[in-house]
């Protein structure tokens, strides 16, 4: 229900785009990470309407998010470390809840991009 695309490669320094896509309306939405062997985290997330966002400290200045519609929401990566080299999973919300980045807000989840960072 929900499907990502813009995952790929990149050198320190750069910058990549995902784009998230839903089959239905949504309310907030988010993208989170996870590398092998750790707990998926928060990255940044976003409501609809007002378009209020907040980001974990670790991207923010970095990292930007966005949406186009009740359906679609982006994440501009830039200034890319390392250390963000990771699985990116688009999230979403079927109902109105706080805006943290927190797993169990979220009702559907994409199947994941790969980012890696050289």
């Amino acid at each position: 229900q929900l499907v990502e695309s813009g995952g790929g490669s990149a050198q320190a320094g750069g910058s990549l785009r995902l784009s998230c896509v839903a089959s239905e309306d949504t309310f907030n939405m988010a993208w989170f990470r996870q590398v092998p062997g750790r707990a998926r985290t928060g990255v940044a997330a976003i409501s609809p309407g007002s378009g209020m966002t907040t980001y974990d400290d670790s991207v923010k200045g970095r990292f930007t998010i966005s949406r186009g519609d009740r359906k679609t929401a982006y994440l501009q990566m830039d200034n890319l470390k390392p250390d963000d080299t990771a699985v990116y999973f688009c999230a979403a919300g079927t109902s109105v809840r706080a805006l943290f980045l927190r797993p169990g807000l979220f009702d559907l989840w994409g199947q994941g991009t790969q980012v890696t960072v050289s």
